[in-house]
């Protein structure tokens, strides 16, 4: 009866949409029907956009984001830290933790301020983390904030606050994972094999494991549940959706999500992971990377402050506003967005050092935004000496850029080119040059500076004379107009 009450509700969920009077013809649960989808402008001109961590693997604070099912990894770092400060898995389990999870310091408004000055132009805080606790008031489960921990509907304050900033709300799901993220617990003594809490550990198969029916039905229930309950602009789903048995649930999902935005007169974005949608369905995501060039569909990078967690640990290493600011560049002139990942304390607070990282990120922002917002890729998206690779969790493998590395963004008539670097010698972007039949350049200015950049253009490239007094650090934006 509760698989027939899925299969039910679901396609109740997908054959009534909101609003039937769509001007556009409504999506169909098919690639040939969700190939059809345009990515939307707003996103487009966006650019970069801030991801939040948060969950009760915030009051650990050790290891990673992770901890959940490392802590049921017999012999792991993380299982050997759990028993020494809370002792054995089956006297302290991952929900003894919940309690303690209580967010008594959570300002909603004070940190969609703090990502308005950060310069971000949409918010997607995380839903649901593999470890199954709902950030969220879901009717699906009892193991949520509004229930337990906070007692706060936490992803619907933040969507009030957020919008009230005037940016873009998102959110994401990781709950595909949950299938399997606790089965460490199955092979001791542990709470996860207590049946009291199997609407909490469960499934916890092996990777290999089938999924079932019920399990994909209910990640489907939860993911339209989200849609219908807070109306997120941006969808964002972690790797393993692309499971072959996930494929008619990825497929109702678009199709639901699109309708219903039609419905809303709003334009959305779902962005996906390796193969799990075809490339004109959805927004290609890559984790802790990047391309190594211009992708003519739109694309994005989900990057963390720290290199060692998603969400708050202490002891992490951060990155620095120079990294922060040369990648987004890097990203933007390839035709991408950057999500950039910060964890908050298990109180609600936004670690200090995070808070000045994007504080820096933002002065940036403020002062050469017209070179990143609402940009386009040129004919190529750089020059330069430093070669970094492409793909995923290559971030603690990225190499330092130098003045040389230019990247190039246009809009309409104007080319911009950014240094990854403060130059403090003569520039030369070759190019720019004048024997490669470029157009003529007519006029040269950094933005954020009223003084006179002088500036010739030679059969070697485009000369510029560094500036006593650039406006902001890390990187140097120059307007580039051409004769017409």
């Amino acid at each position: 009866m509760k698989k027939f009450f899925y299969f039910f509700l679901t396609t109740i969920l997908l054959s009534s949409p909101t609003n039937k009077n769509f001007a556009q013809e409504k999506y169909q649960p098919s690639w040939e029907s969700l190939s059809k989808y345009q990515c939307p402008e707003w996103y487009r001109d966006a650019k970069f956009g801030i991801f939040i961590h948060w969950g009760v693997y915030s009051v650990p604070a050790y290891g990673s984001e992770w901890y959940p099912h490392e802590m049921y990894q017999q012999g792991s770092d993380v299982y050997k830290h759990h028993i020494a400060v809370y002792g054995p898995q089956n006297k302290f389990g991952y929900k003894d933790f919940i309690p303690m999870f209580k967010a008594e310091k959570f300002d909603p408004d004070q940190w969609a301020a703090l990502f308005r000055k950060a310069g971000a132009k949409y918010v997607v805080p995380v839903a649901e983390h593999h470890d199954g606790f709902a950030m969220y008031h879901t009717t699906l489960s009892k193991w949520n904030a509004v229930n337990m921990g906070p007692k706060r509907d936490i992803i619907g304050e933040l969507a009030v606050a957020i919008r009230k900033q005037g940016l873009v709300f998102g959110l994401s799901s990781h709950r595909i994972e949950h299938w399997f993220f606790m089965n460490g617990g199955r092979k001791f003594d542990s709470d996860v094999n207590d049946m009291k809490y199997s609407d909490f550990y469960g499934p916890a198969k092996d990777e290999k494991d089938p999924l079932t029916t019920e399990y994909m039905n209910d990640w489907l229930l939860r993911s339209t549940e989200l849609v219908n309950k807070y109306h997120p602009q941006l969808f964002w789903f972690d790797w393993w959706i692309e499971q072959p048995a996930m494929e008619p649930y990825r497929k109702s999902f678009a199709a639901y999500y699109y309708n219903q935005s039609l419905a809303w007169h709003k334009d959305v974005v779902l962005n996906y992971k390796n193969k799990s949608f075809p490339d004109s369905a959805a927004v290609l995501d890559l984790e802790r990377g990047k391309l190594e060039g211009i992708r003519p569909l739109a694309w994005q990078t989900d990057d963390a402050v720290g290199y060692k967690s998603w969400g708050y640990i202490e002891g992490e290493k951060y990155k620095s506003a120079q990294y922060v600011v040369d990648e987004l560049a890097d990203i933007v002139s390839k035709n991408g967005n950057l999500l950039l990942n910060i964890g908050p304390k298990s109180d609600g607070t936004i670690p200090e050092e995070q808070q000045q990282l994007l504080l820096s990120v933002g002065q940036w922002l403020s002062v050469n935004g017209e070179a990143i917002y609402g940009t386009r890729p040129w004919k190529i998206f750089g020059e330069g000496p430093t070669q970094n690779i492409g793909g995923s969790f290559i971030d603690d493998k990225v190499k330092d850029f130098t003045q040389m590395d230019i990247r190039f963004t246009t809009k309409s008539d104007t080319l911009y080119a950014i240094t990854l670097m403060l130059p403090k010698k003569n520039i030369l972007i070759k190019s720019l040059s004048t024997k490669e039949n470029n157009a003529t350049v007519v006029g040269v200015d950094l933005l954020g500076c009223d003084e006179k950049i002088n500036w010739s253009q030679k059969a070697d490239g485009l000369h510029i004379t560094p500036s006593a007094n650039y406006p902001s650090g890390y990187a140097a934006a120059y307007r580039i107009l051409f004769k017409k």
